[in-house]
């Protein structure tokens, strides 16, 4: 059984979900995500993902302040 491509709609993402996908796309697991969805990432992908948002979110904090 093969599963349908999710469609991606850009503009009714939240901005944390548009970060993630955004970093999913840098660590090149973007299209396994589009494929399978995120439960189909391993927990090491997923640590990743959330690692790389947090630092990103701290930069972004750090330079507003």
């Amino acid at each position: 059984m093969e599963k349908k491509k999710v469609s991606l709609k850009w503009e009714e993402l939240s901005p944390d979900d548009k970060m993630k996908y955004e970093i999913a796309e840098e660590l090149g697991l973007l299209e396994k995500v589009r494929e399978h969805g995120w439960k189909s990432l391993s927990a090491k992908e997923t640590g990743r993902i959330g690692g790389l948002m947090t630092k990103k979110k701290r930069e972004r904090k750090d330079s507003l302040s």
